[in-house]
């Protein structure tokens, strides 16, 4: 008998209805305005090839966890940024249009979660990619910081 409802579970029409998502809503229209500003000051920064604002925004205990790289901290973001910056002198940074999300974390901060594009010119065509990012964003004192990056699907 469970091996029935299991196959009837598994109907084409059953599947669709369970792949159904709600369309996102913030939970907070605010908190995503106020992160989506952090973010679109951190990139900024990056487009304009500017790491020292970069790393204001960066909290010194950052953990930059990479699918190809694996777990840098602070310093080693850092450095790995100039030398991008510096090697990839037109490189930019867009978000995918309707795949970022904010969410509340607690008293905390904030979790985003998105798809963004990377491009640049290689032999004078443009060379683009496109990669799932997670950012957790802490609330401090001295405002919004990114405490961790998880960049993956490269």
């Amino acid at each position: 008998m469970s091996l029935l409802l299991l196959c009837i579970a598994c109907t084409p029409e059953l599947q669709a209805q369970h792949s159904k998502q709600r369309p996102y809503k913030p939970v907070s229209q605010a908190l995503y305005d106020t992160i989506m500003h952090m973010d679109s000051m951190l990139f900024n920064a990056f487009n304009a090839h500017d790491p020292e604002k970069m790393g204001r925004i960066f909290s010194e205990d950052l953990e930059f966890y990479h699918d190809k790289d694996g777990l840098n901290h602070y310093e080693k973001t850092m450095e790995s940024f100039r030398n991008v910056l510096q090697g990839i002198p037109d490189i930019n940074r867009h978000y995918i249009p309707g795949t970022i999300e904010v969410y509340p974390a607690g008293d905390f901060g904030a979790i985003q979660t998105g798809q963004h594009r990377f491009c640049h010119q290689e032999n004078g065509k443009p060379d683009c990619g496109t990669f799932k990012f997670m950012h957790i964003w802490k609330r401090t004192e001295e405002g919004w910081k990114l405490t961790r990056v998880v960049s993956y699907a490269h």
